[in-house]
Parts: structure tokens; sequence; C-alpha cells
């Protein structure tokens, strides 16, 4: 007697079942079905609402986009090309459907391009049970479905002819409708840019398709020169010790949880204590980093900002190294995005050994004992950036140490569905509660040191996020439509008496100027102008504490100039075309 292992046992089965047959336009038409079905519920919900005043347009729209979406899957109805196609577009819309559906993001061009830079400990919080259950049920099965069919074959000729006979009154017909309700679809594709990049699978695919493009154009920039004049001026030559500046780059800080800015719950407890300068109107560049930190430090204000211009012009940073500034950039999060290129970079999750540090990532405290020694060491003008973890998401409760647990209870998991608003929102508390220590530390450690230097520490968050609201989590959203708590974020300063007294700050001047809305527009200017720093780029009227500095007896006024007479040549200045929107 022979006795088969179960795994042969089931290959026998599955030998014995007769492959189903179908025709290559039917498996067409039923991934097509599948896919607008299964994959596009935001999809339908956003079209159903944007349409809600037209419901012949709405069905002219639905059924037209249905007879795209068949020819464009019958065009791959070729023999060896037909189920690879089909497998890949499914599995990627399964993929899209999750991220979209459970967290209200867009995948556009820009949140290709977050993923791509990604860190593989940032991306694990992203790796769950629930995706990995979704991708089972959304792409894999339907993906094995799609292997096992078998697929009847004509000559090559004949089945071209037949595809043709399928696409081509397809798009007669889809063309039809849309011409016929042309005032209508045109309107709410103008209006809200958002809808088609929710579908899938064009929209996912088309945006990975854009980053690619930009990135293969962007792979020989030359990167030009920016404040070539760049020079320290005599204030801080006449400080009498080493002026030292901290830039505390926030990740994902919205102003609303500050209760600096009037939010009900006490999360900024030590800065308030401190007597921080606080700005509660404040503006990101972009909703996620790989916008918002280039931005910040770019020469470029938000309106004329790109990434290819960002990567082709010299930043903040390279411009005080031109003038003799000591930089320094340490990461506690996915790198500089170019920024600390040219500079003194170090990552601090490297430090593995660590208490603070865990899986590839470290608490923000990390910075504390390294500033410490940094600044009894220092004996040059110096500006130092610490790009923090701050609140990074879903795993907000990875953000802050047990004793910082103060708003409970809080959600203990990166699946956000599987909690509460409320117990979202009070681990994201938790995380800003715990910035707030940092940032005071910081200002304390400046503190302790300032009989060696006279130091000042700036600090604004690269965006903010969300944290259910309208059913939107996280953050990325296209900017055009994001939602506040992606685009307001916190923006604070502190400054020792040493440096107020050497570089002529006015802190009361300032907490009266608060109520002025800023934005990441101002962070260049304003840390040139913290640092005395005398070039063509640096404009004046975008330094925040500009009008509450006093300038020097007899020393020279700083330049006030028009940033586009300085810049590289071959860079553009955004202008407004009469009639433009």
């Amino acid at each position: 007697m022979i006795v088969q292992s179960p795994l042969e046992t089931t290959a026998l089965i599955f030998s014995r079942i007769r492959r189903p047959e179908i025709g290559s336009i039917a498996l067409s038409a039923l991934v097509s079905a599948y896919l607008l079905v299964a994959t596009n519920n935001s999809f339908w919900t956003h079209t159903v609402a944007y349409f809600n005043d037209s419901v012949v347009a709405l069905v002219s729209f639905s059924a037209a986009l249905c007879l795209l979406t068949f020819a464009g899957l019958t065009t791959a109805s070729v023999k060896y090309v037909m189920k690879p196609v089909l497998i890949f577009i499914i599995m990627v819309s399964a993929s899209a459907s999750y991220f979209i559906d459970t967290f209200g993001v867009i995948i556009d061009k820009d949140m290709i391009g977050n993923a791509a830079v990604t860190t593989q400990a940032e991306a694990g919080h992203l790796l769950t049970g629930s995706l990995a259950m979704h991708l089972l049920l959304y792409g894999l099965l339907p993906s094995l479905l799609v292997i096992w069919v078998k697929v009847r074959r004509r000559p090559f000729v004949a089945n071209a002819a037949i595809n043709l006979a399928v696409i081509i009154p397809c798009l007669i017909v889809s063309s039809g409708l849309v011409y016929a309700n042309f005032a209508n679809v045109a309107y709410v594709i103008r209006e809200h840019k958002d809808l088609m990049k929710r579908f899938n699978p064009t929209g996912p695919v088309s945006a990975a398709v854009r980053y690619a493009a930009s990135t293969f154009k962007e792979r020989n920039i030359v990167v030009q020169p920016l404040g070539t004049d760049a020079r320290q001026g005599p204030r801080i030559a006449a400080a009498g010790k080493p002026v030292v500046v901290v830039v505390v780059a926030g990740e994902t800080a919205r102003a609303m949880n500050f209760s600096l800015n009037g939010y009900a719950r006490e999360t900024n407890p030590e800065l308030k204590a401190l007597g921080v300068v606080n700005y509660a109107d404040t503006t990101s560049c972009g909703t996620a980093t790989a916008i918002s930190l280039p931005c910040m430090f770019s020469v470029y204000p938000r309106n004329e900002y790109s990434d290819w211009k960002a990567r082709s012009t010299e930043n903040l940073m390279n411009v005080l190294t031109r003038a003799g500034v000591s930089t320094t950039w340490w990461d506690n999060n996915t790198g500089s995005k170019g920024i600390a290129d040219l500079i003194s970079f170090a990552s601090m999750t490297n430090q593995k050994n660590s208490p603070l540090c865990k899986n590839g990532e470290c608490l923000d405290e990390i910075f504390l004992g390294e500033l410490d020694r940094k600044l009894q060491a220092t004996t040059s003008n110096s500006v130092i950036v610490l790009h923090q973890l701050g609140s990074h998401g879903p795993s907000y409760y990875l953000r802050y140490p047990e004793k910082f647990r103060r708003f409970t209870p809080d959600c203990r998991t990166p699946e956000l569905m599987k909690c509460s608003v409320a117990e979202i929102t009070n681990a994201y508390d938790n995380s800003i509660l715990y910035t707030d220590y940092v940032l005071a530390s910081v200002a304390r450690l400046l503190e302790k040191h300032q009989d060696r230097v006279a130091g000042a520490m700036i600090y604004m968050s690269d965006h903010g996020e969300s944290l259910g609201e309208d059913g939107i989590y996280l953050h990325g959203a296209p900017y055009a439509i994001a939602p506040r708590e992606q685009t307001q974020v916190p923006f604070v300063a502190w400054f020792s008496k040493p440096y107020q007294a050497a570089m002529g700050v006015d802190t009361a001047c300032l907490a009266k100027d608060t109520a002025q809305p800023k934005s990441h527009d101002n962070l260049f200017h304003t840390v040139l102008g913290m640092m005395n720093v005398e070039t063509k780029v640096y404009k004046r009227d975008l330094d925040a504490f500009a009008n509450c500095t006093r300038k020097p007896a007899g020393g020279p006024v700083f330049q006030s100039a028009d940033t586009a007479n300085d810049l590289p040549a071959n860079t553009t200045r955004a202008v407004a075309l009469p009639g433009a929107l």
C-alpha cells in the first residue's frame, strides 16, 4: 500500500478538477466588474457626492468609466500578456484600496514619493494583520482565480479583430456619454481634482509613472549656488561668545493640539512655563515630509516651490555654511531629503544599544545627551538642526515613553480602525506632550550652557495630521483639498538671555506680534536673521523676528532683496497671468 503525503493528495485532487474555460473578452469583463465594485468604494462614494446635483451626469459618467475600464483591460487580452497584466492590476488595486478606504488618503505622485523614501521601521507600522487579510481577500484570491481559469485562444489576427470590435464601440459610446454631459462632467473633474486620483487602478498607476518620470528627469541635476555673497554681520561678530541656534524640525505636529494655541488639554506645560514665543497661525508648505521639509529650508516660498527647484538650488544650510557658520544636521527620522547632503550629518537611529531605541526607531530624547556634549565643546557660531520623529503615525503610542502616557485610554496599535477617535486622540496628545518636554529640554540645555554660548531655539513642524475627522487619517492629502488639520502647524521660539542681549531680540515686542500669520516661507529668512547673515537672498519682510530685533548702533541695516534677483539663472519665478486661477 502506497501512503501519500497531504501535499501529494491535495495536488492529486486539484489535478482532477477540471479547469473552467472562459473567453478573453469575458475574463476582461469579469475583472473590470470586480475592480469597479470591490476596489473603488471611496471613488464611488465621492462620485455620488460630487454629482449630487445631476443624476443624469452621474449615470453617464459612471457608465463611460465602466466602458473605458473594460476597453482598457481588453487591450491586454493577448496570449502571455493578459494574465500577468490582470494580476498586476488586481494586486495594485487591492493594495491601494486598503489605504484609500481605511485611512482616507489619496495615492498621488507625492504619496508615491513618500513611500519611496520611507524607512523599513516606518513602513513596518503599516504592515498589519488587517492589511494582510485585505490583500488576501481582495488581491491574492482573485489573482489565483485568474491563474486557475483556462482562457480560450484564437489566432492572433482573429483575436485582434475581436478586441477591436469591442474596444472601438466602447470608446465611441463612452465619448458620446461624456460629450452629452460635458459641462457637468468637466465641472466636477475640474473642481474636484482628487476624484480620478481615487480611481483604481489608474490613479495609483499613473501616480507611480509620474513619480518615475520625475525621478528620471532629476537624475542629472546640477545644484546651483545660492547666496554667494553671504557673510556674518557686525552684531554676531560682537557677540562675545559663540551664537548657537537650534532648529527643531518637527514631525506630524498639528497646531490645534497645542495648548499654547488654545487647545483645551494642557499639552504644553513646560513650554508655557518657559514663556516661549508662540505663533498660533502658521501654515505648512506641504502635507508630507518629502515636500514640506525641503520647502522649509528652501529659498522659494510655497507658491513658487517645486521639487525640481529645491533639488537644483542650494538651501538654507548651504548659505549658512558659506557665511562661515558651523552647520550640523541630526536626524531621528527618515533623512534630510537632500538638505544636509553637503554638511555634517548624523542619524540618531544608528545607536542600536540605546535604551531609547527599538526596532530601528528612537524616542526624540536621543538628541539631548548629544546636544549637551556638543554645546559643551562649541567654540564657533553654529546652527544645529534636530529632525524629530515627533508624532509620526499611525503608531502614535510608540512616540512617547510610559511616563508621558497621561491621556488614557490611548490607542496601542497601528491599526487605527480598531480604536475609537478618542483613543487615537489620547495617543496623539501624549506624543505632543512628549514633544513639549523635548523642546523644553533643548531650551534648558541652551540655558545650562549660557555662560559659554548665546543660544536660541526655533521649532516648526513639517505638517499636521488627520485623526479621523471626516473619515480621514494620517497626512499626505493633496494640498488643494487638504484639511486644516494637515496644514496648520505649530511655530515656537525661545531665546536665552545672552542671545537676546547679543542679538538685540526684544521678546516683549515679539509677544505682541504673534497673532500675525506665519508660514514655512518664514523659516529660511528667520534663521538667516537669527545668525545675522547678510546676503542678497535674505528678505527682511519674511524674517519673523526682524521687526523686534534692534539694529546695532552704527551697523548696516540687513539687506532686503527680491529673492528672484539672486537666484540661479536656470530657475524661474512664478508669475500670475491675467485671468489665471
